[in-house]
């Protein structure tokens, strides 16, 4: 069980209600990047074209 609670504390969340795009799209400022106080973000899209 020591495994499951590990998990959740390690896993990311987003707190409800947070405007998650802009949130996620903000930069950290030098201060931040300096104490280690930033999370790399990847954001996947598809690419969707339309076959016909």
């Amino acid at each position: 069980m020591p495994k499951e609670k590990e998990r959740q504390q390690n896993s990311p969340t987003i707190a409800p209600g947070m405007d998650d795009q802009k949130e996620l799209e903000q930069s950290a400022n030098p201060e931040e990047i300096e104490r280690g106080e930033y999370t790399s973000v990847t954001t996947l899209s598809y690419d969707e074209v339309d076959p016909s």
